[in-house]
């Protein structure tokens, strides 16, 4: 028997009478919404005002009816509770949950009963255990005070940034985000599979490993289908915790590879064993991590089926800040996103959660890589507590086994900052020796979970990390590892300072802007809207940040002369300190051979890092990532020594690219001058350069304009190189011609040269570009991709300029 109980439920608030219906998964802030007993969370500045519901414990229960007979034992299994509850059968308490990132398997046959029968799950205050917790902990553990509004959730299990981040919301949910079912009536109870695959000589041997649980002696068939081969055999079982292991060779493999190198091709698997039947979908790869020593220092590569990939992407949070709308439709349209702008890969940051299966399957099916964080984030833990540590070891090989056969994931690594917090707080800095080993408790229990279940994905320690068991600063070492870097935001540097480094692989960078108008709208009202007002900075959790994001615009821009104008003109901003930065890491491969900015995506209507603000739709910094992220690139650089302008030609793709290059001189006046062409045959394992342009090829009213095809037009692009900032040029304002045809394409005609030209900023329809330079005359067309789905009100579509 198994009995799905995800439905049914009702909800209540402990000591109270009355409930409301629930259904798995789901988190109670979201069902008080539906249901009217709270308002929008993300309305100007409620946030504070629902700390009732985080601060008291509510309970959900249902009924299920049992028949007699059942044989053996029978297990209520429940995943993802978040976070410390009690749960109960017909008024016995049968176990208690404490971490969000288990599956927990309670043994309830004596409390059953023939007929009705009643389960309840009590979920206790997250904010008042974290602070018990914390009181009761031997010695200080101090947390990320200026990031988490709610204290001590470094002492649970549970998604980190519920307690507020520097783009979050802290609302604290509580809830079931995965399932809740009976099993019972067979001989073992089955719990993992964990996959792992062995690449030789063209041929790939998949070794399933199925891990069970009995509580008598027999034997019980295992079987593992998949590409049309069935493998049977008998499985002996005893008493307490197994596994068994099934292999089966592929003779002829058709690999998963990254986006933009080829198929996805994935093989279905079904694996039963005794009465219970697990399916998966299974990518044949191999991925290396490559941290050979060279002349710079040590290397940090992937290579996937053997071929070194540059990585490009971001980072993933949560979804939602409420559970219960990270729906799989949500996700589709973000991760869709991220393919559209040229993405090959993204991280999971460990400050947020594992996510549920459909998300790595759909990662699998597009080609995104996934770099997995385990779930520690910017905070010192409480891993001198052995049972503590005991719950994280358990977590991590539930997390590791689960996740095992998806083709996307790359890399595990120990955490995300955890390093640099040991100086960050004044208990670390007075005993660093103590704060370090507990540090170093953690991380040895993440790698030796890793290493001992032996699967073919690479693990790293930390991010930043200069390298295994080296607890330097990764955040300014760019000769080794990965890096953070975030001095032009943290601390208000220039954005051409991203020149000064070269990182071997930079997994975190970012630079913030305001969400488009549309979306300020939807969270304000109208005397709301200023950038100093009360709600936005509610609504722009890092300290400082709204003052940074406009005097970094008057550094590079003419002041805008509206609101409106202002929140337009901060992710012009945004994607040019983006593109700064990114094209000049490319400019460096192989040195550079990834890059990952902070952030992809945005959990509530909040001023932040992501280039897709909340709802999904595309910021001017996802339309600008989709051409610095093409596969086949040019860029023009300055050359600091000679003064020179250097343009570089990139290809990512996976074999070499021969293209034409054709640069222009475009006058702010109007005027627009010829200047070259170039053949180039660019290769796949570095970026070679193309010309050289003395500084005085342009004068004080120009800027260079450039474009490169390849022979079949697959590969083609524009960029723009402005020797000075923006606001020291005379543009003027443009008068710009926009035809709609009847399916959707918009053509743009400018009467004279027109930067990060827009139609339809913070619109539903994604275009094939839409942060474009139009030169006088020429016409451009945003060729309409798809449309997608949004909960707010439609805009009406205008066009936009850096001067209208």
């Amino acid at each position: 028997m198994h009995m799905e109980l995800n439905s049914g439920w009702v909800l209540r608030q402990a000591g109270k009478e009355s409930g409301m219906p629930f259904s798995v998964p789901n988190d109670v802030h979201s069902v008080l919404l539906s249901e009217g007993q709270i308002k929008d969370p993300y309305w100007r500045d409620r946030e504070a005002s629902l700390d009732w519901v985080h601060e008291n414990e509510w309970v959900i229960e249902r009924t299920v009816q049992v028949e007699e007979g059942l044989d053996g034992p029978v297990y209520l299994t429940l995943s993802e509770v978040d976070c410390h509850a009690e749960v109960s059968v017909n008024g016995a308490l049968v176990g208690v949950c404490e971490n969000a990132f288990l599956r927990y398997d309670f043994e309830v046959s004596e409390h059953l009963v023939s007929g009705e029968n009643k389960i309840e799950i009590l979920f206790l205050s997250n904010s008042k255990v974290a602070a018990a917790k914390a009181d009761a902990f031997p010695f200080a553990v101090p947390f990320v005070e200026w990031n988490c509004r709610l204290p001590h959730y470094n002492f649970l299990r549970k998604t980190q940034c519920d307690a507020g981040w520097d783009w979050n919301i802290a609302l604290s949910p509580i809830g079931v985000y995965g399932g809740v079912s009976l099993r019972a009536g067979n001989a073992v109870r089955f719990d993992d599979v964990k996959l792992t695959q062995h690449h030789e000589n063209g041929r790939v041997r998949l070794d399933f490993e199925a891990y069970f649980l009995a509580d008598s002696v027999g034997n019980v068939p295992l079987k593992v289908e998949i590409d049309g081969k069935v493998v049977e055999q008998s499985v002996a079982f005893y008493p307490g915790q197994s596994s068994a292991r099934v292999s089966i060779e592929i003779d002829d493999p058709k690999l998963w590879w990254p986006a933009g190198h080829g198929e996805q091709h994935l093989y279905d698997a079904e694996i039963t064993l005794g009465g219970e039947c697990r399916t998966m979908r299974v990518g044949l790869r191999e991925v290396e991590l490559v941290c050979d020593k060279d002349d710079v220092g040590q290397r940090f590569a992937f290579r996937v089926n053997g071929r070194e990939i540059f990585m490009r992407g971001a980072n993933w949070i949560p979804a939602d800040a409420l559970p219960a709308r990270s729906t799989p439709e949500a996700v589709r349209d973000l991760l869709t996103s991220a393919i559209e702008a040229n993405m090959n890969m993204i991280r999971v940051w460990g400050g947020g959660r594992y996510e549920p299966d459909w998300f790595y399957e759909m990662c699998s099916e597009m080609g995104l890589m996934v770099w997995q964080d385990f779930m520690f984030a910017c905070n010192i833990y409480p891993a001198a507590d052995r049972d503590w540590l005991a719950l994280i070891r358990e977590e991590a090989k539930q997390q590791v086994r689960r996740l095992s056969a998806h083709a996307c994931i790359g890399l595990w690594c120990g955490d995300n900052e955890l390093v640099g917090a040991l100086g960050w707080f004044d208990e670390c800095k007075q005993d660093r020796d103590k704060y370090l080993a507990m540090y170093d408790r953690l991380n040895h229990a993440l790698e030796e979970v890793v290493l001992d279940e032996k699967i073919d994905v690479p693990w790293w320690p930390s991010s930043p990390s200069v390298g295994p068991l080296n607890f330097d600063d990764g955040w300014h070492d760019d000769t080794s590892g990965d890096m953070h870097f975030w001095d032009v935001w943290h601390s208000a540097k220039d954005f051409e300072h991203y020149r000064t480094v070269r990182p071997r692989f930079c997994s975190e960078f970012g630079f913030q802007s305001f969400p488009s108008n549309r979306v300020v709208e939807s969270f304000t009202e109208a005397e709301d809207r200023n950038v100093s007002s009360s709600v936005m900075d509610v609504h722009q959790r890092n300290v400082g940040g709204n003052s940074r994001i406009v005097e970094t615009l008057a550094r590079y821009f003419r002041f805008p002369e509206s609101f409106g104008d202002m929140t337009y003109q901060s992710q012009i901003s945004q994607a040019l300190a983006m593109k700064t930065a990114i094209e000049f890491w490319r400019a460096n491969k192989p040195r550079c051979m990834g890059t990952l900015y902070w952030q992809l995506n945005d959990t509530w209507p909040v001023a932040s890092w992501a280039s897709l603000e909340y709802g999904g739709g595309w910021k001017l910094f996802h339309y600008a990532a989709k051409e610095f992220f093409s596969p086949v690139l040019v860029t023009a650089q300055p050359d600091e020594a000679t003064g020179e302008i250097v343009l570089y030609a990139v290809n990512d793709t996976p074999v070499p690219a021969e293209i034409s290059v054709n640069l222009r001189r475009v006058d702010v006046g109007g005027e627009v001058s010829e200047a070259s062409s170039f053949d180039a045959k660019v290769p796949t394992d570095k970026a070679i350069e193309v010309t050289r342009l003395s500084a005085a090829s342009l004068s004080e009213t120009e800027f260079l304009h450039f474009d490169w095809s390849d022979k079949s037009g697959e590969h083609s692009g524009e960029n723009e190189f402005l020797p000075k900032r923006p606001k020291e040029y005379e543009f003027q304002t443009p008068e710009i011609e926009c035809t709609v045809s009847d399916n959707g394409d918009v053509t743009l005609v400018s009467d004279r040269p027109a930067l990060y030209v827009t139609y339809d900023h913070g619109g539903d329809d994604i275009y094939s570009q839409n942060c474009v330079t139009l030169l006088p005359g020429v016409p451009k067309t945003l060729k309409k991709l798809r449309k997608r789905r949004s909960h707010l009100p439609a805009s009406k579509p205008s066009v936009r300029s850096l001067m209208s």
